[in-house]
C-alpha cells in the first residue's frame, strides 16, 4: 500500500472518481469532464492579461490570429498530455525520471521548479493588483493577502476533485461572464474583429508581443498538470476503456480550451475597441486599462475587470500548487505536507514581487509580469520535447503511442516554440 501511494500522482484523489460504474448519456461524459478545466485556468490567468492587453491596445486586433495559433498548438500538446497520463498511468515528471539519468532529471526538476515560482508570480501579483483595484489597498498588502489562498486550496482538497473542480469552473465562469458583459458595452467591429483572424507578417514591438501572447498561453506546468488530473479518473484498463477515456478528455480539452481563447480574445478585442481605435495606444498596463475603462464603457465596467482579474489570479494559483505538487512528488519521490510545499512556493513568488515594489515602485509590476512569461516560454522545451518522445513510443504507449501525422504536428510546434 506503501508503494502504491508513494507512486500514484496526486494520491489523494488518485482514481478518486470511478467511471467503471454504468453511468449513461449526459451522466457518462460528465463523469470525465473537469481535469480540462483546471488546466485551462492556466490559459487566461494574469500573464496573459498583460500580453493581451498590450497587444489590443497597441496593434488593434491584428493579433487575434497569434492567439488562435496559440490556442491550436496549446489544443494538440494537451491532448498529448492526458493521453500520457490515460494510457500509461503516469504523469510527465514520473516519466521523466523513469527514462532518464539522474543528473538529467534534476535539471529538468530545476527548470521546472523556476517554471512553477514564474508562474505563481505572475498569479500573486494579478491578484494583488485585483484587490487594489476593487478595494484601494497597496499593492504590498495585497500581495501578502494572497498568502492566505494556501488555507483555502487545503480546504477545496479535503472535499475532493470533483468539488475542486465545481469551485474552479465557477472561477472561470465568473472571468468568461465579465468579459462577455464587457464586450457588449464596448460594441466592437465585427467585420475588422473577423479580419484579425487572417495571418499578418509580425516584426519589431508585434512580433515582441506576439511571442509574449505565445509564452503566456502555452505552459509548460500545464503539461504536467494534465498527465496528473486524468488519472484522476478510474478508469476500465481495457482496449475499449482507454479509447474512451481519451475521445472524453479530447472533448472536454476542446471545450476548457476554446473557452479560455474566448476569455483571450474578449480581452484583445476589448483593448483594441477601447483604447487602440480612440487613439489610446500608449495604454498597456492592467491599472491603465482599468482607471480608463470608466470614461469608455460606464462604472460597471471597472468593477467587472477587478473581480474577473481576482477571479483568474485566484483559479491559478490553485492550479499552479496542484503543478508544483505532482513535480515534487514525480521527479523526488518527496512527499511533504501540502500546507508546507504551498507557503514555500508561495514565499518563492512573493519574494521578488515585493522587492520590485518596494525598491521600484508599484508602476514597474507590469515589466515583471511579462518577465515572468518570458521565463515561462523558455522553460517550454524541456516539458515539450520529453513528452513528445513519450507519446510517440511504441514500446510503452503500444497501440495508443501517436500516428505520424499528430507526430510531424507536435514536432512542428515544438520547433516553433523553441524558435
Amino acid at each position: 500500500i506503501m508503494n502504491k501511494y508513494l507512486d500514484t500522482s496526486l494520491s489523494e484523489v488518485h482514481e478518486s472518481v470511478d467511471i467503471t460504474k454504468k453511468r449513461v448519456g449526459w451522466r457518462r461524459i460528465f463523469s470525465f469532464l473537469g481535469p480540462a478545466y483546471l488546466v485551462s485556468v492556466g490559459y487566461m490567468d494574469p500573464g496573459n492579461w498583460a500580453t493581451d492587453l498590450q497587444g489590443g491596445s497597441k496593434f488593434g486586433y491584428q493579433l487575434i490570429w497569434v492567439l488562435l495559433m496559440s490556442n491550436l498548438m496549446a489544443l494538440l500538446l494537451q491532448g498529448l498530455s492526458a493521453r500520457l497520463g490515460i494510457v500509461r498511468g503516469r504523469d510527465l515528471a514520473q516519466a521523466n525520471r523513469e527514462a532518464y539519468p539522474k543528473l538529467i532529471n534534476f535539471c529538468l526538476y530545476i527548470l521546472a521548479e523556476i517554471a512553477i515560482a514564474a508562474c505563481d508570480l505572475a498569479e500573486v501579483l494579478g491578484m494583488a493588483i485585483g484587490i487594489q483595484l476593487l478595494f484601494g489597498l497597496p499593492l504590498a498588502w495585497g500581495v501578502g493577502i494572497t498568502v492566505l489562498d494556501t488555507f483555502l486550496l487545503l480546504y477545496l482538497q479535503r472535499l475532493g476533485i470533483r468539488k475542486m473542480e465545481a469551485f474552479i469552473i465557477t472561477l472561470v465562469a465568473i472571468v468568461a461572464v465579465c468579459f462577455f458583459i464587457e464586450i457588449i458595452f464596448a460594441k466592437p467591429n465585427l467585420a475588422e474583429v473577423g479580419r484579425g483572424f487572417i495571418p499578418t507578417k509580425l516584426t519589431g514591438e508585434s512580433l515582441l508581443i506576439a511571442i509574449g501572447i505565445i509564452g503566456a498561453t502555452v505552459m509548460p506546468h500545464n503539461l504536467y498538470l494534465h498527465s496528473a488530473l486524468v488519472q484522476t479518473r478510474k478508469i476500465d484498463r481495457t482496449e475499449v476503456g482507454i479509447k474512451e477515456a481519451i475521445k472524453f478528455n479530447r472533448i472536454d480539452t476542446t471545450i476548457a480550451l476554446n473557452i479560455a481563447f474566448f476569455v483571450n480574445a474578449a480581452i484583445l478585442i476589448l483593448a483594441a475597441t477601447v483604447f487602440f481605435k480612440t487613439g489610446n495606444a500608449h495604454i498597456g498596463e492592467i491599472k491603465e486599462a482599468h482607471q480608463l475603462l470608466p470614461s469608455f464603457l460606464g462604472s460597471l465596467a471597472p468593477i467587472l475587470f477587478a473581480v474577473a482579474l481576482i477571479a483568474a489570479g485566484q483559479s491559478s494559483t490553485i492550479t499552479g500548487t496542484l503543478a508544483g505538487q505532482i513535480i515534487m512528488e514525480g521527479y523526488l519521490s518527496l512527499r511533504i505536507n501540502p500546507i508546507l510545499r504551498r507557503l514555500i512556493t508561495r514565499l518563492i513568488a512573493i519574494v521578488p514581487a515585493l522587492i520590485v515594489i518596494l525598491i521600484y515602485g508599484e508602476e514597474n509590476v507590469t515589466d515583471l509580469l511579462t518577465f515572468s512569461q518570458v521565463i515561462l516560454s523558455l522553460q517550454l522545451g524541456f516539458a515539450v520535447i520529453p513528452l513528445i518522445h513519450f507519446v510517440s513510443n511504441k514500446t510503452t504507449m503500444g497501440k495508443f503511442a501517436i500516428k505520424h501525422p499528430a507526430k510531424i504536428a507536435a514536432w512542428l510546434i515544438a520547433i516553433v516554440l523553441l524558435y
